[in-house]
């Protein structure tokens, strides 16, 4: 059985041997994880931790803004609704209402998904690549 602090450094070598859509995916992962956490929260009154886990997925979701390269067209268009997400996960925290969760947690799984999506694609490219050599 692995005790918390050897999970701990597997975790991290998970982060840092990761490759950079790796880690892309591992913010849309733990963006899910806490907003869901955040409804769980939310259901049981438990509003200081409904709080922390807001924070933290918005804090997610601030890091994919600030990653996003602003000479690539398409980023105007991410920008725009990764900050919508941040409004509803501002509103949820505000509000205490789940509705506003479910509709950020609707974006970040399609988000999320397009990304696994493409990395499947690129994965696939790479090894009929390796097949034509």
């Amino acid at each position: 059985m692995m005790t918390a602090k050897q999970f701990q450094v597997y975790q991290d070598n998970a982060v840092n041997t990761a490759s950079g859509p790796q880690l892309t995916m591992m913010l849309y992962n733990g963006c899910i994880k806490f907003i869901k956490q955040a409804m769980i929260d939310m259901e049981e009154n438990n509003y200081e931790n409904k709080n922390i886990n807001i924070q933290k997925a918005q804090n997610i979701i601030s890091e994919l803004m600030i990653t996003l390269d602003p000479n690539v067209e398409i980023s105007k268009e991410f920008l725009s609704l990764y900050d919508f997400i941040h409004y509803q996960l501002t509103e949820a925290n505000i509000k205490n209402e789940v509705s506003y969760l479910e509709t950020a947690l609707e974006f970040v799984i399609d988000f999320r998904d397009m990304w696994k999506n493409i990395m499947k694609q690129e994965a696939h490219g790479k090894q009929t690549e390796e097949v034509r050599v």
